[in-house]
């Protein structure tokens, strides 16, 4: 039988739903952190990769190269960003806001 990768994990439903009362709502919410994370992320990875940028070809570069493909690396082995997404939102560190809802609580006042 051939080992699962651990980025596969069985997930209850239900859990998604707990939060926010509708499971649909809650793949939205998780989608947007798992953009924000990617795009956190990505800045990151593009400001360190910013300081190799030469115009000068010479032997130093090789060893540069190494460096960069080492932060390269170990930003490909992190996990990925709906799996991030995913933890914080079933942990609760996602806040949910509902701006329908606080619109109408407005009116009703």
């Amino acid at each position: 039988m051939a080992a699962v990768p651990s980025s596969i994990v069985t997930r209850n439903m239900a859990d998604f739903a707990e939060q926010t009362g509708n499971m649909y709502m809650s793949v939205a919410v998780i989608s947007k952190r798992a953009n924000q994370i990617s795009v956190k992320l990505k800045e990151e990875l593009n400001s360190k990769l910013a300081e190799f940028a030469t115009t000068v070809d010479n032997l130093e570069e090789v060893f540069e190269n190494r460096e960069q493909i080492e932060i390269s690396k170990y930003y490909e082995r992190l996990p990925k960003p709906t799996n991030l997404a995913i933890e914080e939102f079933l942990e609760g560190k996602v806040y949910v806001r509902k701006p329908d809802e606080e619109t109408q609580e407005d009116i009703n006042l």
